[in-house]
């Protein structure tokens, strides 16, 4: 068992990894977009998914990272989809190849039309990234 850390230490370790997960840019823009109407989900998301269960020992950063992309994709959450392909392949070494075989598995269990979507999300952002295998195959390639 961990020991007992409280809300402000959870936002500390959570902004800290939030940072570290999905880039200074991302974080920062979210800070500029929150609202009154938003602080409180913005303080609960940083301390609670980043403070408290992203930051456990149990898993590494890699693995968090294929089953945040297996849940967004499984629940056709596209937009944070693209945000966490985009973090996976920056910050936890996940390759395209590993990407589009998460996908893949999560096909089986969650459904063709959201791995479909999915897959097309992954395709547009690792394009942008700059990965060639992202880009259509030539006419008459294999």
């Amino acid at each position: 068992m961990r020991p007992r850390v409280d809300d402000d230490e959870h936002r500390e370790q959570g902004y800290a990894l939030r940072r570290q997960v999905l880039g200074d840019e991302y974080v920062d823009g979210t800070l500029v977009r929150t609202s009154a109407l938003t602080a409180d989900f913005q303080d609960y998301l940083t301390r609670t998914a980043w403070g408290e269960i992203w930051s456990r020992p149990g898993l590494d950063p890699k693995t968090r990272s294929m089953l945040t992309i297996t849940a967004l994709t499984a629940l056709g959450h596209s937009h944070e989809l693209a945000v966490h392909i985009r973090a996976a392949v920056q910050n936890s070494g996940i390759t395209p190849e590993e990407i589009a075989e998460v996908i893949l598995h999560a096909s089986v269990y969650a459904g063709v039309p959201a791995a479909n979507r999915a897959m097309a999300v992954a395709q547009h952002e690792l394009e942008e990234l700059g990965f060639p295998q992202a880009l259509p195959l030539s006419e008459g390639a294999t």
